[in-house]
């Protein structure tokens, strides 16, 4: 017969082997959209822990949630019997969720509710437990009333002060204090044991100057309670001498108290055990008393203190070994020692262990028709015992499954079915303790899902290691394939590895591995199936890093940073410096191809690093800045100079349009770089000549240039500081360009007749660098604007061509398109040109004129039909002229002036008239081709109009009493004058008197004014008048008074040089002609024995003093040429004319009325001329030219 032992061993070997052949579980991925749609038994996501202590002021609030689908529902057993939660109003349960809340706030017992509660989740697919959650009520007791009484020791023996706290829940925190609540100074002679008690290996006089109270502090009421006071009486043997006890090198032999060796207060005796739990922290403690107090070692019987684990505390008496596992089982021994002996304690230490996991039971997800198993293994010392139970009964219990086989902790499945979900609990205990699990069995059939989003985009760099991802989930689990670009073989092998959980990994990425990669999930259900896109892209890479430097301070170092990157990737550049992130303040400038540091200075020295990254991968490189000190002043007087030319200049990144020219700066001669030009030279069109190509920063010496086809180039580069340009570096070499098709057409394209018979077409030609090839050549199209019209074309290769034999004035559509011998340039615009024009065939009509005021006219009139204009109607013009003045016998100008109305309008304004004067006016319309004939002529009046200011104001004063005026008439009346008149008033600095108003006559021009005030000035203010108002006002103020005995000078404003003017020159010419003509005379009168009467002497007798008689000179003045009886003389000694309202002095009309074309002064006097031959001869004061200078002075 086969003992029972024999066939349990036989049936878990079978078991073993069986299970290798079982299939892997499905896992439900995390997914919240997947999970919520399938099936699934209870799940205890949340509950109490299972010793509950709480605190009874408050509310206990007993978790318990669980998640499943549908949604459980929860119940509770309250010491192993149904907990009916509806009974009990003090006890509710949360919405949608087992938590159970008892409520205190209307009445009621804590303590009552203590006990043992177990929550059970239940839904359509099994029962789901928690574990059984020991709740208790924080308890807080009293101290127990006693008597304490005093203490009596002698000096130098040991004590311990027992603590006897209250059995708090939880245990309380034990401190020692003094009544008046100051610490307990412990060290290695006092120290509180881990019991709470207080210890002293030697008692000593001081101890006895304070009491000793035990304190309990309790966790939940946060509450101090206090024992009564220990009071120590101390006996000594020698009285207390504090002197001698200081100066006394042993205080014990001072003090007469005997060594002794240690012996233990606790624990007693030379050996103890003590048992720990695997997992919690052990405390060993020995304390010792003995004189001196000894001193406490640790060991561990044949071995070493776990290493990492332990920790001395409480001044060595107590070792701490945290998270004890078995193999901290053994002996440990403390030492304890002074200088009269030792002795030692051993304590056998012995871990056992609740019970702890070694497989936990997983939730299990079959197909129907797999198998699978739940496994639950725990260890523990003793070991743990270990049971069963489904939906929360005993597995014995429950209905037979023929599927499902127990054999001690692992459950097998075999060929399971829809129906066969429920939840497993795996209880495993010993007499520490136990652990309870869930774990539910769900059978699901569900075709494949990708879990993936749609359309990944992975991007890689070039050679690295990648993966692409595709999470699938079905059941029973699908098979996964991956494809490229839809070809028939499965990626697996070679470069590529498919992995189980649908990752398809490669070892090294290529660029011809981009493209479009497909996952197929596949089952018995269906298939799904998701496309990622790989791109492969370029390394980031620095071509060229910065360089170590050693550079003067003050100067201008550049760091180079050239990256070559993946163009489709952002790059990012940063700086480092000495490894830390450079700040790039206003002294530098980050570029991308390098940092420019302005005016360098010793804190700038270090190491500086370039950073290039992108999204997928970063390159850097490193060099060393030195700065070498200048001293301030040797700085300031260095000599600046133009900088040196560039140097070395190189072409790299050749490429279709564009070229990287770098170049190495000259020396700056101590003026920092601004600029540098860039020039090129092609040999096809203009060799040996440079252009301007572009020019860059200072702190730049490498830039892509842009570049045309069919170009040789060669470039040079020129550096510019504050002193100037530096010479041109040398030449580049040649790089050139492939040729193309033309990209532009002409510009500037435009159609206009130059005759009336034809259209020339121009336009402004590619230049050199927009040709892109050989043999440019334009082809010319146009056609009347007509849809029906046919094109006409010419081939030329200079930018003008003429259409012959055009109708006058009609549109053209023209296009003109670049073309050389690698094809023509894109379809031209299409440009609206016009042949050309003829002379407008009519006139306005109806011209009508309004008067607004003394110097404007309103026009209208009738436009003129289009189809008369025989071109673009360009402006319509009124030309007009002064006929002459309303004031008698002034000259005015009759030239021809006009005003231009643009566009097609009918009305405009006509300004800046003279007043007071008779117009003519005729208006034509105008083309690009002229005026046209020209319309009826309208003559109109102007009003009158007010003055302008008198032409000058001279003011003289001949002594202290007077000041003398004198003024001109205005230059454009603008009408019949009225009057004058003349405001002034006295001021001292800032001080004015009061203005004073005189009024005065048209003829008058002098005012003679009687000064009452000395030492002020005067300021005068005078102005015309007409009838229509005053005019302009002329201001001036008379000078201060430096010498009175100096005569001051006339002060005129707008006085003029006449010295200087044209007419005053030729009419001196023609006095000196004139007297030399009668010197002639009276040499030939005199040769003759004559004698020429230059003066009528009459009666009048010659002044003996007029050495004109004297030297032979003759006075050419007569009798004619002294003032009428009714003139008047100015002060200066001139003749002035006599005033009249005919005179042109009064009523001259400025330049056009007063004086010829040229300006001179003939015109005034022909005036004159006019004047006597329509009025007689009333003064042959005019006909003089001498007279008429004097009238001038």
């Amino acid at each position: 017969m086969v003992p029972p032992s024999a066939r349990l061993a036989r049936a878990a070997l079978a078991l073993a082997l069986c299970l290798q052949h079982l299939a892997s579980a499905i896992e439900v991925p995390l997914d919240s959209n997947i999970q919520s749609e399938l099936p699934q038994p209870p799940t205890i996501t949340k509950q109490s822990v299972k010793d509950y202590i709480v605190d009874p002021r408050d509310n206990i609030f007993i978790d318990c949630e669980a998640k499943g689908n549908p949604l459980p529902t929860f119940s509770w057993t309250r010491n192993g019997k149904f907990f009916n939660v509806a009974k009990d109003p003090k006890v509710s349960m949360r919405r949608r969720s087992g938590t159970l809340v008892i409520d205190f706030h209307s009445g009621g017992r804590p303590e009552d509710y203590e006990g043992e509660y177990q929550c059970f989740a239940r839904n359509d697919f099994g029962t789901a437990l928690s574990s059984k959650i020991h709740l208790q009520v924080s308890k807080s007791p009293l101290w127990p009333k006693e008597k304490v009484d005093v203490i009596e020791v002698d000096e130098g023996a040991p004590l311990s002060l027992q603590c006897n706290p209250p059995p708090g829940l939880p245990s309380p925190v034990i401190f020692w204090m003094s009544s008046s609540m100051e610490p307990i100074h412990q060290d290695k002679r006092v120290s509180q044991g881990q019991n709470g008690d207080l210890y002293f290996s030697n008692v000593l006089l001081q101890d006895a100057q304070t009491d000793y109270s035990c304190n309990a502090r309790f966790h939940f009421t946060h509450t101090i309670q206090q024992k009564n006071p220990y009071t120590l009486k101390v006996k000594t043997k020698k009285p207390h001498n504090e002197t001698s006890f200081r100066n006394h090198t042993d205080m014990y032999s001072a003090r007469g108290v005997s060594e002794t060796t240690p012996s233990f207060m606790y624990p007693y005796g030379t050996s103890s055990s003590q048992m720990v739990l695997r997992g919690v922290d052990l405390l060993l403690e020995c304390i010792a008393s003995g004189v001196p107090a000894p001193d406490i070692m640790w060991y561990k019987k044949g071995g070493e203190l776990p290493a990492g684990k332990t920790k001395l505390e409480n001044f060595n008496k107590a070792l701490r070994i945290s998270n004890v596992s078995e193999e901290d089982s053994g002996e440990y021994f403390c030492l304890a020692s002074n200088k009269m002996g030792s002795i030692r304690h051993t304590i056998s230490v012995r871990v056992k262990a609740a019970p702890y996991w070694l497989d936990e039971p997983q939730n299990l997800i079959l197909a129907p028709g797999e198998d699978g198993r739940l496994v639950c293994r725990a260890n523990g010392n003793p070991k743990p015992m270990i049971q069963w139970l489904v939906n929360g009964e005993p597995i014995e219990a429950s209905p037979p499954n023929p599927s499902r086989e127990v054999a001690g902790d692992t459950i097998v499945f075999r060929d399971t079915q829809i129906g066969s979900s429920a939840v497993y609990q795996c209880n495993a205990s010993n007499e520490h303790g136990y652990l309870l699990a869930n774990a539910f069995v769900s059978v699901l059939d569900v075709p494949p899902r990708i879990l993936a989003p749609r359309n990944q985009l992975i991007k890689v760099i070039q050679y690295n290691r990648t993966r692409l991802d595709c999470p699938f989930f079905g059941s029973p689990i699908p098979t996964l394939r991956w494809f490229k670009n839809g070809q028939g073989n499965t990626l697996d092998g070679g470069n590529y590895k498919a992995h189980e959980n649908g990752s398809l990994e490669m070892n090294m990425a290529r660029k011809e591995d981009q493209g479009i990669y497909t996952c197929v999930a596949t089952n018995i259900l269906g298939k799904a199936e998701a496309q990622v896109r790989l791109e492969v892209k370029d390394p980031t890479r620095i071509v060229r890093g910065p360089e170590d430097q050693v550079v003067k301070r003050g100067s201008m170092p550049r760091l180079h940073c050239r990256v070559k990157h993946d163009p489709t990737l952002k790059l990012t550049v940063t700086w480092l410096k000495d490894d830390a992130p450079l700040y790039i303040g206003n002294r530098m400038k980050k570029e991308d191809d390098g940092l420019t540091i302005y005016g360098v200075a010793e804190r700038d020295q270090g190491d500086y690093t370039c950073v290039a990254s992108t999204e997928l991968d970063k390159d850097s490189a490193k060099a060393y800045l030195t700065v070498l000190a200048i001293p301030a002043n040797r700085l300031r007087d260095l000599p600046k100079e133009r900088p040196d030319r560039p140097r070395d200049l190189e072409l790299t990144d050749l490429a279709e349009r564009s070229v990287r020219l770098t170049w190495i700066p000259g020396d700056d001669n101590n003026s920092p770089i601004t600029d540098y030009i860039v020039q090129f030279e092609e040999d096809r069109y203009q060799p040996g000549t440079w252009h301007n190509h572009s020019s860059y920063p200072g702190s730049v010496n490498s830039a892509v240039l842009s570049l045309s086809p069919y170009v040789n180039y060669q470039f040079r580069v020129i550096a510019v500081n504050d002193v100037g340009s530096s010479l041109p570096s040398m030449p580049s070499e040649r790089y050139q360009t492939n040729g193309a098709r033309p990209e532009i057409n002409p510009t500037g394209v435009q159609g206009a007749g130059t005759q009336r018979n034809n259209m020339e077409i121009t336009w402004t030609p590619l230049n050199a660098t927009q040709a892109y090839g050989p043999n440019l050549r334009y082809i010319v199209r146009w056609r009347r604007r007509d849809p029906r019209g046919s094109w006409h074309n010419e081939t030329v290769k200079t930018p003008r061509h003429v259409v012959w034999n055009t109708p006058i004035y009609v549109p053209y559509e023209i296009k003109v398109q670049a073309e050389n011998d690698f094809g023509r340039a894109p379809e031209p615009d299409t440009v609206i040109g016009y042949s050309g024009e003829d002379y407008p065939k009519a006139a306005p009509t109806d011209v009508r004129i309004r008067v607004l005021n003394s110097t404007a006219i309103a026009l209208t009139w009738t436009r003129v039909h289009l189809d008369t204009i025989q071109g673009q109607l360009k402006e319509y013009r009124a030309y007009f002229w002064r006929e002459s003045s309303l004031l008698k016998n002034l000259w005015v100008s009759k030239k021809r002036q006009y005003v231009s109305f643009p566009g097609d309008r009918n009305r405009g304004i006509v300004s800046r008239l003279f007043p007071y004067s008779n117009y003519k006016l005729e208006m034509v319309v105008s083309n690009g081709r002229g005026d046209g004939p020209r319309s009826e002529v309208k003559e109109f009046p102007m009003p009158e109009g007010v003055p302008s200011s008198p032409r000058y104001l001279r003011i003289r004063q001949p002594n202290l009493e007077t000041i003398n005026l004198e003024w001109d008439h205005p230059e454009h009346p603008n009408g019949v004058l009225t009057g004058y008149n003349l405001r002034y008033q006295a001021f001292n600095g800032s001080k004015t008197g009061r203005t004073l108003v005189e009024n005065l006559s048209p003829n008058q021009t002098r005012f003679t004014l009687q000064r009452t005030d000395p030492i002020s000035r005067y300021r005068f203010f005078l102005r015309a008048r007409t009838q229509v108002g005053d005019g302009e006002t002329l201001v001036e103020e008379s000078p201060a008074l430096l010498n009175e005995a100096t005569p001051t000078p006339a002060y005129t404003k707008n006085q003029v040089d006449i010295a200087t003017q044209g007419w005053f020159i030729g009419l001196m010419c023609a006095i000196a002609l004139l007297v030399l003509i009668l010197l002639i005379v009276c040499f030939i009168k005199r040769s003759r024995g004559g004698k020429y009467p230059v003066r009528d002497n009459k009666d009048e007798h010659l002044n003996p003093e007029d050495k004109n008689v004297e030297d032979g000179s003759f006075d050419y003045s007569d009798e004619d040429n002294k003032p009428l009886p009714n003139s008047q003389t100015s002060l200066d000694g001139t003749i002035k004319q006599q005033e009249s309202d005919d005179s042109l002095v009064d009523y001259g009309e400025g330049g056009e009325g007063q004086f010829n074309e040229d300006g001179s002064f003939i015109g005034q006097y022909t005036v004159k001329k006019d004047k006597e031959e329509t009025e007689g001869n009333e003064s042959s004061e005019a006909t003089s030219p001498v007279n008429a200078i004097y009238s001038l002075a």
